[in-house]
Order: structure tokens, then C-alpha cells, then sequence
């Protein structure tokens, strides 16, 4: 990350401090204390390295056939849900238990191997990454295992933020459609209805119980006065402010300047790569917005076109 000051020698202590303490952007890494959410009323929320009772895509599946050392394969699960195995093809697998699976391998090879004995195991999970946005106490982008839900998610973010009255809802995008969870019902009442399966880039967004105003000017569609979530990033109020292609916004050098809560000072602008947060998911140089911030993005004469298309689905979640 690069990190520069209006203000050389305050710039380099106040970098100095941060780098020693917890790498960049520590000084920005939480607004709020975060406690433990409600306990739920059943357990709905499972460990990321839960083991899952069915086959999902990306799992690595061994299949073997008595009496046929030819047939003996491991294949993994394609995005279909499907496996392509010699002599029938593709055998759809995915939301199957390994007995399942395999029942549905023998009735295929039925036609070509006269009582087929067929063994099948999952030899590896597959995984997905999913990025966990919003009022969360460890935002960021997870791996997790094929299969996870949406509570797994909140799981792998530790928690949400504890808010006082019911829950906040989550904004979910994956596969090009987006919707509104009700958290409440999925982590207080145990409605397993609102846990839907995450498919791999997921992006779930946990809104927060307060706005808070800051101002996004330069190269922006929309400049001025911003209205973000508690607990919101840089790039959710950039997704707001509309820093799109046509505008050409410099996501390599955006700047942002805050007042000190302690001193009531204006502190030296700050200049944050946020290609590398959208690139990487590294919530390092994505800071957790402050009330009254004041961010400014530069023309760029060349712009990234993956990082802007991040930003436009985050602007989706947050218009929800």
C-alpha cells in the first residue's frame, strides 16, 4: 500500500506507528467495539470446516468399479454439478451423499458393465471464495469449503457487530442476481429458509444499524454528501458515489482525510490504493469509514476494468 502525508514528518511518524503496530491502515481498521451477536434460538450458524453430507462442485471424487482397474478414476465435481467418468459421460452428482453418488455412477454403467460393484468417496473438498462486507467484526474476503451457506460466511467474519433491536438484513450477490436476507429470522429464530447456499466470488453485505454522512468528491458520477452504514468501507461509498468507467476514477490513488476523535483535528490526507483491496480482497487498505470523512479520487488516464466491475456490483448490494 502506499501511503503518503501533505505533511512529511508527521506523515512518517504517524506511518512508522501503524506499520509497527498491526501493518497498514490499522489506525482504520474498526469504529466501533465489536461484542458477540444474540445467541440464536437453534444453531443455524456452522463452522466453515464443517463437514458436508453431500457432494458439491469442486469436491475430487474416487470412483472405482470391482473387477475394472480401467474405470478406476478421481474426477472432481464441475461447476455443473456433474462428473465426466469413461463409457456413460456425465453423471450428475452434486447435492448427492457419496452412496447416492455412487448408486447413480451404477445405474449409468448398467448398459456397458453387467452388475457393476461400485465404490465412491470425496477424497477433497472443493472451495469457494466469498467476500464478507459490512457490519462485521472481521471483514474481508474467505475461503470456504463447496457447499457453505450464508451463515458460514457471517461465521468466518466472526460475527456481526451487536446492534441494539433485531438484526440487520444481508445483501447476497452471487451469480449475477442479488437479494435481501433477513438475518434476524436466520441467526435469532433459526429459519433455516434464510440461509441460502453461496456460490464461488459471493459477496455478502451486512448492513449496520446507522448512517453516518461523509463526502466523496473528483471523479465520481455522483460527488458530494454520501450516506453510508456504520461500518462501511472506502469502497462502499465509492460503489455510492458512482465511480465508474466513464468517469475514468484513479482507484490507485484516492485520498482520504479525517478528523482526529481525540484532538478534533483534521488529520494530513492519506493516499490508499484501493486497486489493491478490490484486486486482493485485503481489507488492509479498504478503511472502515468515520463520520464526516472527506475522500477525493483523481482522473485516471487509464482505468482497471476488474476493479471498477467490483465496484459496480458493491453499488448493486448497497442500492438493494
Amino acid at each position: 500500500m502506499t501511503l503518503r502525508s501533505t505533511h512529511p514528518l508527521r506523515a512518517l511518524a504517524a506511518a512508522a506507528a501503524i506499520l509497527l503496530a498491526a501493518g497498514p491502515l490499522a489506525a482504520f481498521a474498526q469504529s466501533t467495539t465489536p461484542v458477540e451477536p444474540p445467541a440464536p434460538a437453534q444453531a443455524p450458524l456452522g463452522s466453515p470446516s464443517t463437514v458436508s453430507p453431500t457432494i458439491h462442485p469442486g469436491d475430487q471424487v474416487a470412483i472405482s468399479v470391482y473387477g475394472h482397474p480401467d474405470l478406476t478414476q478421481n474426477v472432481v465435481v464441475q461447476a455443473d454439478g456433474t462428473i465426466q467418468y469413461p463409457l456413460v459421460g456425465r453423471v450428475l452428482v452434486s447435492g448427492l451423499s457419496s452412496a447416492e453418488a455412487r448408486d447413480a455412477v451404477a445405474r449409468s454403467l448398467q448398459k456397458y458393465v453387467k452388475h457393476p460393484i461400485v465404490s465412491l468417496a470425496v477424497q477433497q473438498q472443493g472451495s469457494i471464495n466469498v467476500l464478507v462486507l459490512g457490519n462485521v467484526k472481521t471483514s474481508g474476503r474467505y475461503t470456504l469449503r463447496s457447499g457453505s451457506h450464508l451463515s458460514d460466511a457471517v461465521a468466518a467474519a466472526a460475527g456481526i457487530v451487536q446492534i441494539n433491536g433485531d438484526l440487520p438484513p444481508a445483501r447476497l450477490s452471487q451469480d449475477g442476481a442479488t437479494e435481501t436476507i433477513s438475518l434476524q429470522k436466520l441467526l435469532h429464530d433459526g429459519d433455516t429458509s434464510q440461509n441460502p447456499e453461496l456460490s464461488d466470488n459471493a459477496i455478502v453485505y451486512v448492513t449496520g444499524a446507522e448512517t453516518i454522512r461523509v463526502q466523496v468528491l473528483g471523479a465520481v458520477s455522483r460527488p458530494g454528501n454520501v450516506e453510508v452504514y456504520e461500518g462501511d468501507r472506502l469502497s462502499m461509498a465509492l460503489a455510492r458515489a458512482g465511480a465508474e468507467a466513464s468517469v475514468k476514477p484513479d482507484l490507485n490513488h484516492v485520498y482520504l482525510t479525517r478528523v482526529d476523535p481525540t484532538t478534533g483535528k483534521t488529520t494530513p490526507a492519506y493516499m490508499i490504493d484501493m486497486y489493491q483491496a478490490l484486486k486482493r480482497g485485503d481489507q488492509r487498505y479498504d478503511p472502515i469509514l468515520r463520520k464526516d470523512d472527506k475522500i477525493y479520487v483523481p482522473e485516471a488516464p487509464q482505468i482497471s476494468a476488474g476493479s471498477i466491475g467490483v465496484l459496480g456490483i458493491i453499488g448493486r448490494l448497497l442500492r438493494l
